[in-house]
């Protein structure tokens, strides 16, 4: 997996430990670009430890029950996505723009105790996500295309059809779960899903639930 200037291999390639960036409703997966507004002093500060190190972020959502440790910060969930900061801007009014380019999905082994304000976890790559995923040829791309067209449909929206026609099977699935305006616990879906194949899937069985309760489609699915 290469972000930026990186190519990413081995897991000797990435941290035992990195900073971790909280927020709920966000989605990052593995190729996949992130753009972020830094604000909050704690997350500039992580910025500018990271821009001097690694300049790799963890980004996991809260936890979905809404558990809350004793000092009043969400629990997070399990599994997040390893990003590199690849873009960098200063606003000039106190706030960061920067972007965020997924390398690979980890597991929290653990939180651990810090002086920064902002939280690290000792974590566990998940190392398939470096290489090409071999069920990419798998992907129902027509079933896919289907289920987007009628959401588009559906909400009145619009798609610059000849950048998704060129779109590799992996970038088309990335892309669409992580712009895909759904809740968290969808988002976690996607994020968790075993391989693209199964991210496809479960995008298009989220879309078509959507399209139901919204009353939009025309029959019993989009078979």
């Amino acid at each position: 997996m290469r972000a930026g200037n990186t190519r990413y291999r081995l897991e000797t390639d990435l941290p035992a430990s990195i900073a971790v960036f909280p927020l709920e409703g966000a989605l990052l997966l593995p190729g996949g670009r992130l753009p972020l507004n830094i604000f909050e002093p704690r997350y500039l500060q992580m910025v500018d430890d990271v821009l001097g190190g690694s300049r790799l972020i963890g980004m996991i959502q809260p936890s979905l029950d809404g558990a809350l440790r004793d000092d009043g910060e969400p629990e997070l969930s399990g599994i997040g996505c390893i990003g590199r900061l690849t873009s960098y801007m200063e606003t000039g009014d106190g706030r960061y723009v920067v972007s965020l380019q997924g390398i690979c999905r980890f597991r929290i082994t653990q939180e651990l105790a810090v002086r920064t304000p902002f939280r690290q976890c000792r974590v566990a790559p998940f190392l398939a996500d470096l290489e090409e995923d071999p069920s990419a040829s798998a992907v129902d791309r027509t079933a896919l295309l289907k289920a987007f067209r009628a959401y588009l449909q559906a909400n009145d929206l619009e798609a610059d059809w000849e950048s998704v026609s060129r779109a590799d099977n992996t970038m088309l699935v990335n892309a669409l779960s992580m712009m895909a305006p759904y809740g968290a616990a969808e988002k976690q879906a996607l994020l968790e899903a075993q391989d693209l194949k199964n991210r496809a899937e479960t995008l298009i069985a989220i879309t078509e639930m959507t399209l139901a309760r919204e009353g939009e489609d025309s029959g019993p699915g989009l078979q």
